[in-house]
């Protein structure tokens, strides 16, 4: 591959792993768009990219997960009896909606994921967090909050931070907590997502070469071996520094994002 090439898969995994840590997030809404755009350069099958995109995130979230769940879990920070609750619906939302996202058009998933990131941006924005009023459910409500979290997460290669954070703040886990422990239940949509999405691709024709189903290993490898050093350093920085303005530039990153998502997809 040429040297180019890898070092924009650093950069980027650089980048999204800093976050990863920071948020509790995996990084897939920046990884996601920036992957399309890289992917379109390299002269990749148009028909596939998105969904080469979402496989090759998700893949590459994987030892991000890890590197931020090991540094949240030196703080004592994660809420393991909520992540054990979450992760059988999570592992099975996300796993299923592979398979549901193998048949859907690249532009339906561009526009999915684009109106999501909107979403994520503009809570970010305005700050709309619920009155946390509510107390954490049970086993099953727990299960079934998980499945809705993978599920999602799955069609938009998430880590599920976005959707983890604001239901752990809503049912009175402080924020911190509530950081490190999406930080641990990204770790099974990571997983899930990207094996499903390598079992769906593997009977398809056209994939670049070095690439197992919708995940193109190159791009994982780079990304990982970078964010792995960046995402400890997000990771801390959740616990000694106050976020507000760092969420402003990432709410605004967002929409810069989807918006290039969709003007890739649409164009292209």
């Amino acid at each position: 591959m040429d040297p180019a090439w890898i070092f924009a898969y650093v950069l980027l995994g650089a980048g999204t792993g800093f976050m990863a840590g920071l948020f509790g997030i995996g990084g897939g809404g920046i990884m996601v768009p920036a992957l399309t755009l890289l992917f379109i350069a390299q002269g990749f099958e148009a028909e596939y990219l998105v969904h080469l995109a979402l496989g090759t995130s998700l893949a590459a979230i994987v030892p991000t997960a890890c590197a931020s769940v090991f540094t949240h879990h030196q703080h004592k920070a994660i809420l393991w009896p909520v992540v054990v609750r979450l992760v059988p619906g999570i592992v099975v939302g996300t796993f299923a909606a592979t398979f549901v996202a193998a048949y859907l058009p690249p532009v339906f998933l561009a526009l999915f994921f684009s109106a999501f990131m909107f979403l994520v941006a503009a809570q970010m924005l305005l700050n709309r967090v619920p009155s946390p009023a509510n107390q954490l459910p049970g086993v099953l409500g727990l299960s079934a909050v998980g499945t809705a979290i993978g599920g999602v997460s799955a069609l938009v290669a998430i880590g599920g931070g976005t959707m983890t954070v604001p239901f752990l703040t809503w049912c009175k886990v402080r924020l911190p907590s509530a950081i490190a422990t999406s930080a641990a239940v990204g770790l099974p949509i990571a997983l899930a997502g990207a094996v499903g999405y390598a079992i769906n691709g593997a009977s398809v024709l056209g994939l670049p070469e070095r690439s197992l189903g919708f995940v193109y290993w190159p791009a994982v490898v780079c990304m990982a071996a970078a964010s792995l050093f960046t995402a400890p350093l997000g990771a801390r920085l959740t616990h000694r520094l106050p976020i507000p303005l760092l969420k402003c530039f990432f709410a605004a990153l967002l929409v810069a994002l989807a918006l290039q998502m969709l003007w890739t997809v649409l164009t292209g």
